[in-house]
């Protein structure tokens, strides 16, 4: 965790030096999809976020921790400094959460064309084992699984914030094929999803 400075504001963000040899699935503002990369930043910014430019933001913000390469980025309106962290056989979790505006998935009003504000919960999965493409996508749905389970079970009448991301990283396979599954029933994604659902509990308990 670091701290910064923002006109006039403190603010902390969240760092992964992952280094060469990872791979990272996310719908992470600056460097989302799938792809090499050797840094997670999950930036803490103020409430009202007035910027247009998030990901430029993000990239700032990494290059002045040094963060070279290509990375991923998150934006959270929440107290990053309050982040959750859970293990499971080697799966690790940390989570943020601003739940100040949050709500079900599904509701009958239209979607926003432009982007919605920071807010979030945002969700970092660290796996010591390589992964599928197919595995990584289906670790991000597990995330997901386990973060609105979690939600339910703190008494939270949702699904989650319109702003919500997930990143999972996991060491590159190289020429091998990797994980194939990352289910919620598989050896990997059940750890996974325990992990994810203790770290948002613990996290959204805080703010019950």
């Amino acid at each position: 965790m670091l701290a910064r400075h923002e006109d006039g504001a403190g603010l902390h963000h969240l760092v992964w030096r992952l280094g060469p040899g990872w791979r990272v699935c996310s719908s992470a503002v600056l460097g989302g999809g799938i792809g090499a990369r050797a840094w997670i930043l999950n930036a803490q910014v103020p409430g009202g976020y007035p910027r247009l430019d998030p990901d430029r933001h993000l990239a700032e913000i990494a290059a002045a921790e040094a963060l070279d390469g290509q990375g991923a980025g998150l934006m959270t309106a929440a107290d990053v400094t309050a982040y959750a962290v859970a293990d499971d056989g080697g799966v690790t979790a940390t989570v943020t959460s601003g739940l100040g505006v949050r709500g079900w998935a599904a509701v009958p009003a239209e979607g926003s064309a432009g982007a919605l504000p920071p807010g979030t919960v945002n969700i970092v999965v660290v796996l010591p084992v390589a992964l599928s493409d197919a595995a990584l996508v289906n670790a991000v749905a597990t995330a997901t699984e386990a973060k609105v389970q979690a939600l339910l079970d703190a008494g939270l009448d949702c699904s989650g914030t319109p702003t919500d991301a997930v990143c999972v990283a996991a060491p590159d396979p190289g020429a091998q094929p990797g994980e194939p599954f990352a289910g919620p029933r598989s050896r990997w994604g059940a750890r996974l999803a325990r992990s994810v659902h203790r770290a948002v509990l613990e996290s959204a308990l805080r703010q019950s």
